[in-house]
């Protein structure tokens, strides 16, 4: 007889979703499927709204990515009403998203993957969290609490919240920043690149102590997609780029195009769609985003720092994209120290300080797409108006999303070289979560659904016996 193992929920993750494992009579794993819950149906209760409301609107699918939805949605806003907005306008934006940056790959290395890597897959649940980190190494702890209340703090500084912030609007931004606020960005940076230094450090002594549970855990090819200007990796403003599984580009493409080379897959068993690339179809043209993707799709990176530390990783290629999926941590602490970086040459800028915020309308054209890099992965936001600018028509592709067909391969590959269906222990189940936290999903964002929402209520005797069913939808 099969047996089924359920976890649920996956834990250290944001949003909620479950994974189920299929035994063969033997205790062998057979199946492995990653289920995604919950429902988000933004893209159709922000119809009939104005566009100028969705900056504020599409931010509040999460709490940990706001910051993401408010600028692809703004960006969105420019291209529908035909306004550029100035050059001191792109270079706060691009402020506001270094700091997303800092402030969430910060909360999930140390919040939410250190307890996996610095107290053991196989440590007690009671230990195994942030407060078991900051009892065996406080200092490490404590840096990254620094980090992420410096990545909060620009985005406060500038949007006046930490959360849902304020500040960016159509054709510009709302603010302009003052001298006081700049030099008090500036006057941290220092302790902050030291910071991520540590980090980045203790990343990477792991990866190379573990190095042979790095090779065999989640390690498969894949595609890999980013946005990219002149070859380096950028995460505010640039091209798409798609590589396939052997490094070679498949495609370099204005975000503007999205749809002429993303498609989008459905199981019934999950709300989570499956993008790929169209021309190679589904799942041949699946492919990976966020830090490993990202930083598989440049060439480079352009900061000093970054730059060396992107030339050592992508040397565990060997001349081939990094494919372990536990490198996702070392990338993403890599695209921490970038962040800081650019936000130093931002901050730099005399051009920081012009009030020259917003451009005026242009040519109205109906439609508008805004893409960037979330921390989590590219994000893409179109919409579509009447013409008195009430919304239509909402398509987001969201950073996780884009990584559903990885998150799934993982957790089948794990749960494979791992589950022992005749002898389970916690430690095998957390390493099937652990699959899962590589890549940092943000699962609130990221769910949609093609279809009817069916609404089933089944009257259940004591014995278990479906004894009636009504279905609406």
């Amino acid at each position: 007889m099969q047996r089924k193992i359920t976890i649920e929920p996956i834990t250290r993750i944001e949003g909620h979703a479950k994974v189920t494992i299929r035994l063969d009579d033997e205790g062998k794993v057979e199946q492995a499927y990653f289920h995604v819950t919950q429902f988000r149906g933004f893209e159709k209760f922000c119809e009939g709204r104005m566009y100028f409301e969705m900056p504020q609107i599409t931010p509040r699918i999460c709490g940990i990515c706001p910051v993401s939805h408010h600028l692809a949605s703004a960006k969105a806003c420019d291209d529908l009403i035909g306004a550029d907005p100035p050059r001191p306008a792109k270079l706060l934006r691009e402020l506001m998203h270094m700091g997303q940056i800092i402030q969430s790959h910060s909360l999930h290395f140390f919040h939410l993957a250190s307890p996996d890597l610095l107290l053991g897959m196989d440590a007690d649940p009671a230990v195994r969290n942030i407060v078991g980190v900051i009892q065996t190494n406080p200092d490490l702890a404590l840096k990254g609490i620094k980090l992420r209340k410096y990545g909060q703090e620009v985005i406060e500084t500038l949007g006046m919240k930490r959360i849902h912030p304020i500040f960016a609007v159509p054709g510009g931004v709302n603010k302009a920043l003052t001298i006081e606020e700049r030099d008090e960005m500036l006057s941290q940076l220092d302790e902050v690149i030291s910071s991520v230094q540590t980090a980045i450090e203790v990343a990477k002594s792991w990866l190379e102590e573990n190095k042979e549970t790095v090779e065999r855990f989640a390690n498969f090819p894949s595609g890999y997609m980013g946005l990219i200007k002149d070859g380096a990796l950028e995460l505010y403003d640039g091209t798409v780029r798609l590589k396939g599984k052997d490094g070679s580009i498949l495609e370099e493409f204005d975000g503007a195009d999205y749809l002429d080379y993303i498609g989008e897959h459905v199981e019934p068993w999950t709300y989570l769609k499956f993008p790929f690339y169209r021309k190679l179809g589904y799942p041949e043209g699946s492919y990976r985003v966020g830090p490993l993707g990202r930083l598989n799709a440049a060439d480079r990176i352009s900061t000093p720092l970054a730059g060396e530390e992107c030339e050592e990783f992508k040397a565990l290629g060997d001349g081939r994209p990094v494919e372990p999926s536990l490198y996702y941590h070392y990338a993403r602490l890599i695209e921490v120290l970038y962040a800081a970086e650019r936000a130093r040459e931002l901050l730099e800028d005399p051009d920081i300080l012009s009030t020259d915020i917003r451009a005026e309308p242009g040519e109205f054209k109906g439609q508008g797409i805004g893409v960037l890099e979330a921390p989590r992965g590219t994000l893409f936001h179109h919409y579509w108006t009447d013409e008195e600018g009430k919304i239509t028509k909402v398509n987001l592709i969201v950073a996780t999303g884009n990584n559903n067909w990885a998150m799934c391969k993982s957790v089948e590959e794990v749960a494979k070289l791992y589950v022992d269906g005749k002898k389970l222990t916690e430690g095998m189940l957390n390493r099937v979560e652990a699959a899962i936290r590589c890549y940092d999903p943000c699962l609130s964002c990221s769910t949609h659904a093609l279809g009817q929402m069916p609404l089933i209520v089944r009257l259940v005797s004591a014995e278990g016996e479906v004894l009636d069913e009504l279905r609406r939808g």
